[in-house]
């Protein structure tokens, strides 16, 4: 599998106001998921990607993660830092999901590793 983008990310201080106005500009419809605080929509068009919007997290600023997909997030990780880059979030399983890492890159962009549970 060549890793490919698969998801993005859209952290609010307020989740329900920005899946409002991304909602009204683009027309994206967004299922909710209440107990997560989060909102996703699906790919709209045969080569886009879905994503999501959801709270940003405590001691951060809002931002934009992008996802990719890989086969072995851990193995990802190893050489990211071996390129300098840093482990944020080790590999974490996410059930019916799959399991999800995150690193930042050389300038500190923080993106987000993703290997499907189904193989």
């Amino acid at each position: 599998m060549k890793p490919a983008v698969q998801h993005w990310e859209v952290s609010s201080r307020d989740y329900k106001k920005a899946k409002d106005f991304y909602g009204k500009v683009f027309g994206w419809e967004f299922k909710i998921f209440e107990e997560m605080s989060y909102a996703m929509t699906s790919a709209q068009e045969e080569n886009s990607i879905g994503g999501g919007i959801g709270p940003v997290q405590e001691g951060q600023e809002p931002n934009v993660t992008f996802y990719i997909t890989v086969d072995d997030p851990q193995a990802y990780l190893d050489k990211i830092e071996q390129a300098g880059g840093k482990t944020i979030m080790p590999p974490q399983a996410v059930p019916d999901v799959g399991t999800l890492a995150m690193f930042s890159d050389l300038d500190g962009n923080v993106i987000g590793l993703y290997a499907s549970e189904k193989k």
